[in-house]
C-alpha cells in the first residue's frame, strides 16, 4: 500500500503551501493568496490529487504547520487538516486518529 501524505502550511498570510508525498517523492504547490485565505487550500488539494490520479481517500497521513504564524492562516490550515483527518480517519501530525492538532500562537 502506498503511503500518501498531505502537507498544509498556512502560517504565512501572503502565501499557502500545499504538498503531497507519494512513497517518498514530494510535490509542493506554493501559491500567493489575497484576502480569500480560507478558499485557497482545498482547490490546491484537489488539483494535486487529480494530477497524480489519486482519490482523497488514498491519503494515509496529514501534516499541518500548527504555527506560530498568521492568526487566521493557522486557524484555517489546522481546521482543514483536522477536518480531513477526521473524515478520512487518518492521523494528523502523528496524533492518534481522531485527536486534533491545536494551533500554536506566539
Amino acid at each position: 500500500m502506498k503511503e500518501i501524505i498531505l502537507f498544509i502550511d498556512k502560517s504565512n498570510n501572503k502565501e499557502v503551501k500545499v504538498g503531497i508525498e507519494i512513497d517518498g517523492k514530494k510535490y509542493l504547490v506554493e501559491q500567493p493568496i489575497d484576502h480569500r485565505k480560507a478558499q485557497a487550500v482545498l482547490p490546491i488539494v484537489e488539483k494535486l490529487i487529480k494530477e497524480h490520479n489519486l482519490r482523497l481517500e488514498d491519503i494515509t497521513k496529514i501534516e499541518v504547520n500548527p504555527g506560530p504564524g498568521s492568526f487566521t492562516g493557522i486557524r484555517v490550515g489546522v481546521t482543514i487538516a483536522n477536518t480531513l483527518g477526521f473524515l478520512l480517519k487518518v492521523p494528523v501530525n502523528a496524533l492518534a486518529v481522531g485527536e486534533q492538532v491545536e494551533p500554536v500562537y506566539s
